[in-house]
């Protein structure tokens, strides 16, 4: 349905920012979310924020709330995700994930996934 190809990971240090990238392809309506999941070692994957690809609505997690920002654009069919003050605690495997219909937090309510990029935030 929608292949999601995944850019923009990295080592940065503590305080740094990187903006991870993901662009959608062969999606057949605009009803769709998207989301930037992470998943560190020995750890549950975990929603980090979400993005309702009509109309914008945002979710976020309280661990990084203020720091990072996700956004879209509807003539590129990418979904972007602004990380600021990066913490090593931030450290994982980011994924982003696109699902028919309303914004869901659970990683197993999501059809379509990315192969992943690392983030490494060293202090």
């Amino acid at each position: 349905q929608v292949r999601l190809i995944e850019s923009g990971g990295g080592l940065v240090q503590a305080g740094g920012s990187l903006r991870l990238s993901c662009a959608a392809s062969g999606r057949t309506s605009s009803n769709y979310a998207m989301g930037w999941f992470r998943q560190a070692p020995g750890k549950e994957r975990e929603l980090v924020a979400g993005i309702q690809w009509s109309g914008g609505s945002t979710y976020y997690a309280v661990s990084v709330k203020g720091r990072f920002t996700i956004s879209r654009d509807n003539a590129k069919n990418t979904v972007y995700l602004q990380m600021n003050s990066l913490k090593p605690e931030d450290t994982a495997v980011y994924y982003c994930a696109a699902r028919r219909g309303v914004l869901m937090l659970s990683s197993r309510d999501y059809e379509n996934w990315g192969q992943g990029t690392q983030v490494t935030v060293s202090s």
